[in-house]
């Protein structure tokens, strides 16, 4: 799934014109992010962000406001079974887990180690 995008800015007056990112653009920016032993500053510099933008893109997919790739595609960027992953999470969301620790299941803290 190798794709390439680019992003060309423009100039207003004497300053340059914020870019425009596609929401798809920014999910699959920050699930780049979310691998296992991947940074933030490493994944920023490829895509020729600051880290602290790509960070806010991380927190507005925290809160839901930026949807990310499928589980199945995540689980299988982080070698857990997706039937696995989802039946264990969705059990520990009937029984009360935290939401403050929602965190704590996602694919890439793998519930079952």
């Amino acid at each position: 799934m190798d794709t390439t995008l680019e992003v060309l800015t423009t100039w207003r007056g004497r300053r340059e014109a914020h870019r425009q990112w596609p929401d798809e653009v920014k999910a699959q920016i920050v699930s780049e992010g979310l691998r296992p032993g991947v940074t933030v500053n490493e994944v920023a510099e490829r895509h020729g962000l600051e880290a602290n933008h790509l960070s806010s893109w991380r927190t507005l997919a925290r809160q839901g406001k930026l949807v990310l790739s499928a589980p199945e595609e995540i689980c299988e960027l982080n070698a857990v079974d997706p039937q696995v992953y989802l039946t264990t999470t969705l059990a520990a969301v009937v029984n009360g887990h935290k939401r403050r620790r929602i965190d704590e299941l996602l694919p890439w803290n793998d519930p079952l180690e």
